[in-house]
């Protein structure tokens, strides 16, 4: 039953706005993205790889359900992180990333 609740709250999480995400939680979201060696293929306001797609507005771009399915599931460029990351890491780093906004130029 606790499962299942905290699974309910991370879905709701992962569909709200950006800016309804803590401070707390992008900070350590941001935190995730650095140890989990996501800027080896993806840059953020310039800072980072060139091998994936810039990440700078992806928070305008995606859900937050459909950067979740990417992180857990990957794709043919990019592996999954499912199997690496627990739950609240992922819950922070979709929180860290929906709130990357920028806009193109």
């Amino acid at each position: 039953m606790k499962a299942w609740i905290l699974v309910l709250v991370i879905l709701a999480t992962c569909s709200l706005d950006g800016n309804a995400f803590s401070r707390g939680q992008r900070t350590r979201g941001e935190s995730v993205y650095a140890a989990s060696g996501c800027a080896h293929c993806h840059s953020i306001r310039g800072v980072g790889g060139k091998k994936g797609p810039d990440l700078s507005d992806v928070g305008r771009r995606l859900k937050g359900s459909q950067m979740r399915k990417q992180i857990v599931e990957g794709s043919k460029q990019m592996p999954p992180f499912g199997d690496d990351l627990q739950e609240i890491e992922l819950a922070d780093l979709i929180a860290y990333l929906h709130s990357c906004r920028d806009r193109k130029r």
